[in-house]
């Protein structure tokens, strides 16, 4: 009899297990655990990968905001959610959202506050046709008025981008604002006539601070473009890998101390085309010797990426075939991604681009650029977003022949290669990674079995939670049964 009834006591309460386990309070604690962006990211050798193990490739586009106005481009034309859900319709992940050292200059020069919207448009295009388009910028973007700083432009994106799920990378690209990048406009190196390094530095550390509220910060770069100053005979002296290893280290300790959950993504040389020496594993000169790890105390094996550009169409079509060009952008970098170099990371290409003309879609070297990056599993963010400038090397309203979108950024400048190739290609780009892509790491075929392939994936995280719940819950329902009933 006492097992007759043990058996049905057992019974009503694995139902109560049950039942508990499908009320929605308790599954959605057991899903936040999965609740995108899922961070913060964490790099395992030549992947990026989620707070549940998931295998993360950042595809995305740039969107500028380092120009003269220190604002993002294209608000007097549309919302930020209109321009936010472009990039949404595409199926991209990302945005490589540009920042000048100066608006953070401007903030401790003003007494520790930001200039507003208002004032930025003035100082840059003039007090008629700034204030001109500040009331254009309003009318679309209802929210800002007088009182609205540059810095509460940044957090709005980053808001709406959230609400989307399109993470957002910060990126240093210039100290002073302006167009980037010439060897001769006293942006280049560390020392540059613009190029403070303590500014920097701090820079870098305000703008990782502030972006702790934006939950979907997932990472950081460190510079855009290092290039030689060729206007500084003495400072091209310290153009080198030495000097490079001794500032890319106080840049990355800067952001890591101010905001220790984002990736760090690091820049080469020569205009960030260039990280042979960092991935084969050469010195880096004399006092540097050879990238370590362990000299990014306490985050250098997990938080680490390396940033290519690819731009061998800047000055027209390319010369060779495929197979030549992506030899060369394998010796560049791309080697990180295989066990054929002395160090793996994950590499994720945030410029490259294609003038926006008629023959777009059939241009073979896009095709070759972006097959190869998705066949690599590589990360990447298309040079650019916007149609258009506020202001751009002293035009105001500059169009953009290599933007995706129309000069007034409502819609595709040229659908036919947005919907023959880049469309297709984010799609491949952003297909969930499987156990089984780690089988094209090395040049055998091999898996060289440093990612995080023994991390669960969301699903199975939820399926542990929810076994463990219930096994906890039915073994301590037995113990009370046995204290009751026998």
């Amino acid at each position: 009899m006492a097992r007759a009834r043990y058996a049905q006591w057992t019974t009503s309460w694995l139902a109560v297990v049950s039942l508990l386990l499908s009320q929605p309070a308790l599954s959605a604690q057991i899903e936040a655990r999965a609740a995108w962006p899922n961070g913060p990211l964490a790099t395992s050798g030549r992947w990026i990968a989620d707070a549940t193990g998931a295998k993360i490739t950042y595809v995305g586009a740039n969107w500028p905001g380092s120009l003269e106005t220190m604002i993002p481009e294209g608000l007097q034309y549309q919302s930020i959610e209109t321009i936010v859900s472009k990039i949404k319709s595409l199926g991209m992940n990302a945005i490589r959202l540009t920042y000048a050292t100066e608006m953070i200059d401007q903030y401790y020069d003003n007494g520790e506050q930001d200039v507003t919207m208002q004032d930025a448009f003035v100082a840059a295009l003039g007090q008629q046709d700034g204030t001109a388009v500040y009331s254009k910028v309003v009318a679309n973007n209802p929210s800002f008025g007088a009182k609205t700083t540059r810095l509460q432009v940044y957090d709005a994106i980053a808001a709406e981008c959230a609400k989307q799920e399109i993470y957002v990378h910060l990126d240093n690209h210039i100290s002073k604002a302006g167009w980037c990048c010439s060897p001769l406009d006293g942006n280049s190196w560390w020392g540059d006539k613009y190029f403070d390094v303590g500014n920097w530095t701090r820079g870098l550390s305000f703008m990782a601070s502030h972006g702790k509220t934006w939950s979907n910060l997932m990472s950081m770069s460190l510079r855009n473009e290092l290039r030689g100053p060729l206007d500084d005979a003495q400072l091209l002296n310290s153009y080198n890998w030495d000097t490079w290893y001794k500032y890319v280290r106080q840049g990355a300790d800067a952001i890591h101390s101010a905001n220790p959950d984002v990736l760090i993504f690091l820049s080469g040389l020569d205009n960030d085309a260039n990280f042979a020496p960092v991935v084969q594993g050469e010195g880096l000169g004399r006092t540097a010797g050879t990238f370590n790890r362990d000299d990014f105390r306490g985050y250098g094996n997990d938080k680490l990426v390396l940033e290519l550009h690819v731009y061998d169409n800047i000055f027209g079509p390319p010369g060779g075939n495929c197979s030549a060009i992506t030899q060369a952008w394998f010796t560049a970098g791309f080697q990180a991604l295989t066990n054929s170099g002395a160090a793996q990371f994950p590499l994720v290409v945030t410029e490259f681009g294609f003038p926006q003309d008629a023959s777009a879609d059939e241009d073979p070297y896009a095709s070759c650029i972006l097959d190869y990056f998705s066949s690599q599993h590589a990360g990447w963010m298309i040079w650019l977003l916007g149609g258009s400038y506020y202001i751009r090397q002293g035009a105001q309203d500059g169009d953009e022949a290599w933007g995706l979108l129309s000069h007034d950024w409502s819609t595709w400048r040229r659908p036919d290669f947005v919907n023959n190739l880049l469309s297709p290609a984010v799609k491949t780009s952003t297909a969930p990674i499987s156990d089984s892509d780690d089988a094209g790491d090395s040049p055998d075929g091999g898996s060289p079995n440093d990612g995080p392939d023994d991390k669960p994936n969301s699903a199975s995280v939820l399926g542990q939670g929810q076994a463990f719940m219930a096994l906890t819950l039915g073994a301590l329902g037995v113990v009370i049964s046995r204290s009751h009933l026998w």
